[in-house]
């Protein structure tokens, strides 16, 4: 006997200004709770330190979580000089405690440039990437350290907002899988006093902006469900850089029982489509070298 789905179909975007001590599971429950939606998933945790722009995906938005986790990354952080901890930042056991060096706005500027560019970076212990099947963080936890090969990422550009009393505070542009903290903590090294990270607030995740999101407070004082359904983001805008097809409802009764379809195709020769017919968003299908659409990934959003 299947299990009884529990909450709501509800389908959309929600852009959380998520607050500082809380995990971006507990964030993301918060929401689902508010909504008392069925489903839902984030694109990309922050850490309980960490605060700022989490976009939560309700219901069927849950599908395009993956493209978004691909997005580029913005954030400002302050980092704390002549300071190391295990976890990369002041949440974590302090390791070792240096002075600060005389630093010049040449030598500072010359470091942060060395960082721009694509780089390789070794992933934190304290992250949630898995090693034979158990996150890290969980193996930091009981003092196991393993080895973790470095990754290339893409630091796009990185400029100082302000630099006093052993603080530094940065604006960072970078691509996915970036860790600010391991970037704090390699500055740090590279200027021979360590570093971690005090303060850090995500601004922006692809096309999305802080500027738009809500606080859980503020999205709990909407006076009626209606306010809250008129916040949702569509489904399909994060997926606005695919190209689009328009389809009959012939065709679209084919792709909805997962069927090829032939088109005219006016796009490259390959590659994903959005699907719609008559303003309703279908899904995702391939276009194939013989000029048909496989269907990919189907939205249920009736």
């Amino acid at each position: 006997m299947a299990r009884r789905k529990k909450g709501r179909d509800i389908h959309g975007i929600v852009l959380l200004d998520k607050r500082q001590g809380i995990s971006s599971n507990k964030a993301l429950q918060e929401v689902k709770r508010l909504y008392n939606a069925n489903k839902a998933g984030h694109t990309g945790s922050l850490d309980p330190l960490a605060t700022g722009l989490l976009p939560v995906c309700l219901g069927e938005a849950t599908k395009v979580s993956a493209f978004m986790l691909a997005d580029d990354k913005h954030y400002q952080t302050v980092i704390q000089l002549g300071v190391m901890t295990d976890t990369g930042d002041v949440d974590g056991k302090v390791l070792e405690v240096k002075e600060v060096p005389e630093i010049t706005e040449q030598q500072l500027a010359s470091c942060l440039q060395s960082f721009v560019g694509e780089i390789e970076q070794v992933p934190p212990m304290y992250s949630a990437l898995k090693h034979n099947g158990k996150k890290l963080y969980e193996l930091a936890r009981e003092g196991i350290t393993v080895e973790r090969k470095a990754r290339k990422i893409t630091i796009y550009a990185i400029e100082c907002l302000n630099f006093a009393d052993g603080l530094l505070t940065l604006d960072v542009q970078c691509s996915k899988g970036t860790y600010i903290r391991t970037l704090a903590e390699d500055i740090g090294q590279l200027l021979k006093c360590g570093a971690t990270v005090k303060e850090l607030r995500r601004t922006a995740a692809g096309m999305f902006k802080l500027e738009d999101a809500l606080t859980i407070e503020q999205l709990q004082a909407m006076p009626a469900d209606d306010d809250l359904q008129e916040i949702l983001i569509a489904v399909d805008k994060p997926l606005h850089a695919i190209p689009a097809i328009n389809i009959s409802r012939s065709d679209a009764d084919l792709v909805e029982q997962g069927q090829q379809i032939s088109v005219a195709n006016e796009g490259p020769a390959e590659g994903m489509r959005r699907l719609y017919h008559e303003q309703q968003f279908l899904g995702l299908g391939e276009m194939l070298m013989n000029a048909k659409i496989q269907p990919r990934k189907l939205f249920k959003l009736n």
